[in-house]
């Protein structure tokens, strides 16, 4: 795999809507505890909450999505200013930072379509600009297998126990933490640290 420097820009993104305030976007690559570390400091990101999304309210809690059974992926929930950072540019990060989005309802040791890559579009442009972008990373070649992230409906997103929000922020030393989170966090100040909150 090349280097994040040489991933693709996204060719399309959504379209600027001015004066309409803060925007939101769903992804899920894995344990929550990574995907959200990632993006926390990233300019723009005004909150960033790790949840569940793809299934019922019964079963959106930690217990019942841990069975890989309820339909639901652990998910995050970005809330960021579009005039800072836009939808292509989140995405970006997803597929080059993030995770691996060429692994199917896995990522590393963690197994079970809970831990699925998965866009959450809250509207037809948002499928539309991200089905372009798989399409076009795809066309690209820099993974070495084809992306199988899906695509899915947003129904609602379930916000997770208190536990889980900001937890690699709050425990860097957990051995997870330190061996999946960190090394992801790491890649994002390296590569892409113009874009991060300064102070």
């Amino acid at each position: 795999m090349a280097s994040p420097t040489e991933f693709p820009d996204a060719a399309l993104d959504l379209t600027a809507k001015p004066g309409a305030g803060e925007a939101v976007a769903i992804f899920a690559g894995g344990c929550f505890w990574c995907t959200e570390a990632v993006y926390r400091d990233l300019d723009g990101v005004s909150k960033v909450t790790s949840g569940y999304a793809g299934g019922t309210p019964e079963t959106a809690n930690y217990d019942a999505v841990c069975s890989g059974r309820t339909g639901h992926a652990e998910a995050i929930e970005i809330r960021y200013d579009p005039s800072k950072t836009t939808y292509a540019e989140l995405m970006k990060i997803f597929f080059s930072i993030a995770h691996d989005p060429t692994q199917l309802n896995r990522q590393g040791n963690d197994v079970g379509r809970q831990y699925r890559s998965a866009i959450f579009y809250a509207s037809d442009e948002e499928k539309k600009v991200a089905e372009a972008y798989i399409d076009q990373i795809n066309k690209s070649k820099y993974f070495d297998a084809p992306v199988v992230t899906t695509l899915e409906p947003l129904v609602k997103f379930f916000v997770g126990e208190d536990y889980h929000q900001d937890y690699a922020h709050r425990n860097p030393f957990q051995p997870y933490i330190a061996h999946i989170a960190a090394p992801k966090v790491e890649k994002m100040q390296r590569y892409y640290a113009a874009k991060l909150k300064k102070g």
